[in-house]
């Protein structure tokens, strides 16, 4: 496996992709761009034989970045993807993440914050960057310490709703969903959403387990 760390960048806008290439190069990380899913997967092998990761934009004409992680998983490709999204595509993003994305940035994105996630992500290899290491026990812990109402703006959170949209539907107010959300982050021990989609992939089956 070559040591040189590769990002592959597969967005329909020509914009973003030179912004990106720049802005990786900038560091020393080399840059691989496309148009669309399909020129990636006619040129490329998904980068296995070397430190990599796919930055990848969920809205694309022909196929989209949902359907290019249906295809990678569908061929047992452990290829480190981090998705960008607009603001209004977060439960497209969960879906993502569900899929094998290891996380999810929103436009417009910090280019700091987008060069330390990129960097973290490349650290790891491909099998590091989806192993859970956290157990089932300790994981279910933390869920069971949520209060009820804590866990239904969990899920509300985790499936992409919005603040007010969740304060709509459980009849309280913005500010306390941002309570409880902020709680939640804290009982659950994570920094970031995209951290909280990851656990809820494997509280859904624990949990399911549990009422069995």
């Amino acid at each position: 496996m070559t040591a040189t760390p590769l990002v592959y960048v597969v967005d329909d806008d020509a914009d973003v992709r030179d912004s990106l290439r720049l802005l990786l190069e900038s560091v020393g990380i080399e840059v691989k761009a496309y148009d669309s899913a399909d020129a990636f997967l006619e040129r490329e092998d998904t980068g296995l034989n070397r430190v990599c990761c796919l930055l990848l934009d969920v809205r694309m004409p022909g196929m989209g970045g949902i359907a290019l992680l249906e295809y990678l998983r569908s061929h047992k490709a452990l290829l480190a993807t981090i998705v960008i999204t607009g603001h209004g595509d977060i439960p497209m993003a969960v879906r993502a993440m569900k899929l094998g994305a290891v996380d999810f940035i929103s436009k417009p994105y910090n280019h700091q914050v987008l060069l330390d996630l990129v960097q973290e992500t490349l650290r790891r290899t491909p099998i590091q960057a989806v192993v859970e290491t956290v157990t089932d026990d300790d994981l279910l812990e933390r869920w069971h310490n949520l209060t009820e109402r804590e866990q239904q703006v969990f899920w509300s959170v985790v499936r992409g709703a919005a603040n007010k949209v969740i304060a709509l539907d459980l009849v309280i107010s913005i500010r306390t969903v941002e309570a409880h959300r902020a709680r939640i982050m804290k009982k659950m021990e994570v920094r970031k959403l995209a951290d909280l989609v990851l656990a809820s992939v494997r509280l859904e089956r624990l949990v399911r387990n549990e009422g069995i």
